[in-house]
């Protein structure tokens, strides 16, 4: 996220001698100060079951977003720019990887038949559906500046749903079956989005037949095994290493240095050779969590749980803030040339393909795998059934980051840009993950 000059007018740039910029300055003390916010504020809401760090983010980036456009006069409410290295590359990997270190290895894989089948075949139907749907309706609406590869875009887009709001709102102690189900997905859909996205990018639209959609689930398996075994790989490496050199005798510090750096590696390899950095650096954290964690001192052990917790957790809380920010943000509404009416009629649409999409596979796949699962307590039952649909419903930042890459440098879609981005505010809304965090409470 890149400084944007909107409050340097605030002060004049000889006011200060310093070779920092002042607009820097000013952007990372106010977003180091909401921080601190959040966590003061979250701590004194602990034991409120419609609150939690993601909806104070929320709110005191929707606050600040207020202050800041009016003293820009209107003309901006930004402090900071979307930028999809920042994402992609900072922000992200701790938050997957300290996923995969912290799960409970023993229910993810019980349920892992399931997450594939949500997080892959669900992906893909939704994708269907929402790029069908949005080539439908769209015309009768008026919009007609899209071609074949915008409607395919569209739908791979909105098909990742935000594992990052589900690990805020669900607890894996208190609701085991659905944070491992629901989160599971997440990181494979996140993945499966991703690869369609891509794989869209290079579809010669001119010439779909059947061999392009073998060529496409051929893609999407390699990506997908291919990424998962270098994650296992550099996992096993970093446990081969400590184990041998034994790092500990020496310093601790070199051992969670490696295991840092070792995990970062497996996620910049992974997108260097083009393909999912966010499986390979989940599988690396269950490889690491389950060989090298017990390769390494006691004080290390104590060290790494809690600094990937910390990192994770400051990362989470920063991308709420800059959605709140960001929803009153005045440049993307003057962008849209599209009326009032459109507008609507297109967030609209959006959300009810969505909503139609996420059920459509939703119900299906959980009681097709209720009626293979013998024991009752592993079966999906209707409520937590609801429970997930609705926490799919969830729009993160790989969203928007993908809208970015697809319609920002083009004048006939920049509206759609803008539609896209305020539905991710909505998908992230204080309200709907309070009812999430609630009915999740109650289902457990």
């Amino acid at each position: 996220m890149a400084v944007l000059e909107t409050i340097p007018v605030l002060l004049s740039s000889s006011s200060s001698s310093s070779f920092l910029d002042t607009s820097t300055v000013i952007a990372l003390t106010v977003f180091f100060a909401l921080l601190c916010a959040c966590i003061i504020i979250g701590h004194l809401l602990e034991e409120n079951r419609w609150a939690n760090e993601s909806i104070t983010a929320l709110l005191l980036g929707l606050c600040c977003g207020v202050v800041v456009l009016l003293i820009s006069k209107f003309h901006s409410s930004r402090i900071l720019v979307f930028s999809e290295d920042l994402f992609f590359l900072y922000l992200l990997p701790p938050i997957i990887f300290n996923a995969g270190f912290q799960v409970k290895k023993k229910r993810f894989f019980k349920n892992f038949t399931t997450i594939l089948l949500f997080g892959v075949v669900g992906t893909v139907i939704s994708f269907c559906l929402i790029s069908l749907g949005a080539y439908l309706l769209f015309k009768r609406i008026g919009v007609t500046s899209l071609d074949i590869q915008d409607y395919l875009a569209v739908g791979a887009i909105l098909s990742a749903t935000d594992s990052v709001c589900t690990l805020q709102v669900l607890n894996q102690d208190e609701t085991p079956l659905l944070y491992s189900i629901v989160f599971g997905e997440g990181v494979v859909n996140d993945a499966t989005s991703i690869v369609l996205f891509n794989a869209v990018q290079s579809l010669d639209v001119s010439n779909i037949d059947l061999l392009t959609a073998l060529k496409l689930l051929g893609t999407f398996l390699y990506l997908f095994f291919t990424s998962t075994a270098l994650g296992i790989a550099a996992g096993l490496i970093s446990a081969y290493i400590i184990k041998t050199l034994y790092f500990g005798r020496h310093s601790t510090d070199r051992e969670v240095a490696l295991m840092m750096l070792m995990a970062y590696l497996s996620y910049t390899l992974a997108e260097l050779l083009n393909l999912s950095g966010i499986l390979t650096i989940f599988f690396c954290g269950i490889v690491m969590s389950h060989y090298t964690w017990h390769n390494v001192t006691e004080s290390s052990r104590v060290t790494t749980k809690h600094a990937f917790a910390t990192i994770s957790f400051i990362a989470e809380t920063f991308i709420f803030l800059y959605v709140g920010m960001d929803a009153l943000d005045i440049d993307k509404w003057k962008s849209s040339k599209a009326s009032p009416g459109t507008s609507i009629a297109v967030s609209s649409t959006l959300f009810a393909l969505v909503l139609v999409g996420r059920a459509a596979f939703v119900f299906p796949i959980a009681n097709i795998t209720n009626c293979i699962k013998k024991r009752p307590s592993t079966k999906i039952e209707l409520r937590k059934q609801f429970i997930i649909w609705w926490a799919g419903l969830l729009r993160g930042a790989v969203t928007i980051a993908l809208s970015y890459n697809q319609f920002a440098n083009s004048d006939k879609t920049a509206f759609l840009l803008s539609m896209l981005h305020h539905f991710l505010e909505y998908g992230s809304s204080p309200m709907r993950q309070a009812y999430l965090a609630n009915s999740a409470d109650e289902a457990g």
